[in-house]
């Protein structure tokens, strides 16, 4: 197991900003978590890009660019972790005899 992949993860969500629950958004199960979890992803994803394109055009900083970038590299690798996980508990229920 590569150990750069835990702190992936680890970096991606302490770099999410902490958000409070909505009180009146009572579905707050696996499926919730999960679609919160990919408006997330492509958030990070949409800013690094809008950002890319502000700093091509000189009207963003370059540090503002590092930071979009490392926020996206966090996301990414944290998709991809899970993707692997999802992979590994895929094959192993493939590998258990009926």
């Amino acid at each position: 197991m590569d150990i750069r992949s835990l702190s992936a993860a680890s970096g991606y969500a302490a770099a999410r900003p902490a958000t409070k629950a909505d009180p009146n958004h009572e579905s707050t199960g696996a499926g919730a978590q999960l679609k919160q979890s990919f408006e997330n992803f492509t958030a990070a994803l949409q800013n690094s890009e809008q950002v890319s394109v502000q700093a091509m055009t000189s009207q963003a900083d370059p540090h503002a660019l590092v930071q979009a970038l490392a926020q996206t590299e966090l996301a990414v690798e944290t998709a991809v972790t899970v993707r692997n996980k999802v992979v590994e508990a895929y094959q192993e229920i493939l590998r258990m005899p009926v």
